[in-house]
């Protein structure tokens, strides 16, 4: 049986800190001052440039993030096992299919669910599940990887978690910029209603290794980093294709000046601090509608990701990362765990 195990996410968190700055970027030519690079995430405890890096979803006993642990994908059987969560159909995942049995595949990273039944150990009476889904994408050189696993069991978010890896080293250049480009895959769950969505889009992401200088930032790099998220579409456990009835609840909902026909790009906010000389991102993104008027934030979160290869050569690097958002709703909140990978374009 061929394993390919994900790595550990035990480890002291990531100490990062961020600055304050401005630049431009995004979608729109537009972006705004960056207050923080992030918060810390476990994993790898003392990371280097040369080495081997993995980082999960921190733990909150509250919330149910992080519980998920043991992420691994068998790809004989082509099923994937978490860790951790209960009432999941004994930890093991088989392949989600649509309707007719095709596999499903969304935006490049394979869907795995949870068995809807599970029987006693001693009477064999089936017992009814939570509907649970993961997510697994691996670049084409196997050097990044990045899992997700949430539910739509719960009225609150659930039990859950994500992870992402880099195998091997970086080698980051001190001068030029370098422009990456790839999929988006995520899963969409609420606190406050119950239910579970798979999302897609394409992911952009840019960074300047001019400046900013490292002087001005806390990790010892002071690159500038800018990206976005589009071409973003929600479907439903089956694959169908629901953006168009969430876009009627977004505009139901917020009552924006100009009705939404697409979901909002999400933009990264653009400031020193978002990189380190391990290679590793974290920053903040959002995207905004406007509501009588006013420019108003729809979704809000952050992102995190390793770069891997030579970035010196172009071509012989990666991105690999999770982006976690939110946007507010009478009576609910929706959140969004999407996972990428970039290549260099």
């Amino acid at each position: 049986m061929a394993l390919l195990l994900l790595a550990s996410c035990d480890g002291n968190p990531l100490a990062k800190s961020g600055g304050s700055g401005s630049g431009t970027g995004g979608a729109s030519g537009n972006a705004s001052v960056n207050e923080t690079s992030g918060n810390n995430l476990p994993g790898t405890a003392s990371p280097t440039a040369v080495g081997d890096i993995s980082r999960a979803e921190a733990f909150d006993a509250t919330t149910g993030n992080g519980f998920a642990k043991g992420y691994s994908y068998d790809q004989t059987a082509d099923t994937f096992t978490v860790d951790n969560l209960a009432f999941d159909g004994g930890n093991v995942y088989q392949r989600a299919t649509r309707p007719g049995g095709a596999k499903m595949t969304i935006s490049g990273a394979k869907v795995y669910a949870g068995s809807g039944t599970y029987p006693d150990t001693v009477t064999h009476t089936l017992i009814d599940q939570f509907s649970y889904r993961a997510l697994y994408g691996v670049s084409t050189s196997g050097n990044t990887n990045f899992a997700i696993v949430r539910t739509g069991a719960y009225r609150d978010y659930g039990f859950g978690g994500f992870i992402y890896n880099r195998i091997g080293g970086v080698t980051l250049p001190t001068t030029g910029q370098a422009n990456y480009e790839g999929t988006y895959a995520g899963l969409r769950d609420f606190s406050g209603a119950s239910g579970l969505q798979i999302t897609s889009g394409t992911a952009h992401m840019a960074i300047d290794f001019n400046d900013f200088n490292p002087d001005t930032s806390a990790t010892g790099n002071g690159a500038g980093i800018t990206g976005y998220v589009d071409n973003r579409k929600i479907f439903d456990l089956n694959g169908k294709d629901i953006t168009a009835d969430v876009i009627a609840g977004i505009n139901a909902d917020k009552k924006p000046d100009t009705p939404l026909v697409a979901l909002p790009t999400m933009v990264f906010k653009v400031g020193p601090g978002n990189l380190d000389n391990n290679g590793e991102m974290q920053g903040q993104l959002d995207n905004t509608i406007t509501i009588n008027g006013t420019p108003t934030v729809f979704e809000a979160g952050k992102y995190y990701a390793v770069l891997s290869g030579d970035a010196t050569a172009g071509g012989k690097d990666e991105v690999a990362g999770v982006i976690v958002v939110t946007s507010q709703f009478t009576g609910y909140t929706a959140r969004e765990t999407g996972g990428f990978i970039l290549y260099r374009k």
